[in-house]
């Protein structure tokens, strides 16, 4: 599978629309700017992809911002919310396996592991920051491939 080129602009979209409709009681607006590619399975992209938006969804406010682009042979992919963030000193707890912050949450404490995780076995990675929405920015990369 690391031959194959897929195209991550509509696996976001359609999990944008999946979470949309999951989280529909709150009212979220996601919004999916730009586009690139992944060179990987697709199933572990809408996995990879997939943990990270609906993180962003429990915890944001009302509004998810995800941007794709493709730099340096790497695809890049920027997911923020607007909710209430997360302090330096509890990103590392947070790509942890079981690294919970919040017992009180609904979750396994292994999304954002997963996501960590996986990047690693692309030779991507994932960084934790803030974001300008007020919330969490979360900074993957992955191998985007040849064109």
């Amino acid at each position: 599978t690391r031959g194959a080129r897929i195209d991550a602009g509509p696996a976001a979209g359609e999990l944008a629309r999946a979470l949309t409709r999951l989280h529909s009681g709150r009212e979220i607006n996601i919004q999916v700017e730009g586009d690139g590619h992944f060179a990987g399975d697709r199933q572990d992209l809408i996995e990879i992809l997939g943990n990270l938006l609906d993180n962003a969804c429990q915890w944001a406010r009302s509004r998810v911002r995800v941007k794709l682009a493709e730099h340096g042979g790497m695809l890049e992919v920027t997911v923020e919310d607007d909710g209430p963030g997360m302090q330096a000193e509890a990103r590392e707890l947070a790509t942890a396996r079981y690294g919970r912050l919040d017992e009180s949450a609904a979750g396994s404490g292994l999304g954002l592991a997963i996501v960590s995780e996986m990047a690693a076995l692309y030779e991507g990675g994932l960084e934790l920051g803030n974001s300008e929405l007020g919330g969490l920015l979360a900074r993957l990369r992955l191998p985007a491939g040849q064109p």
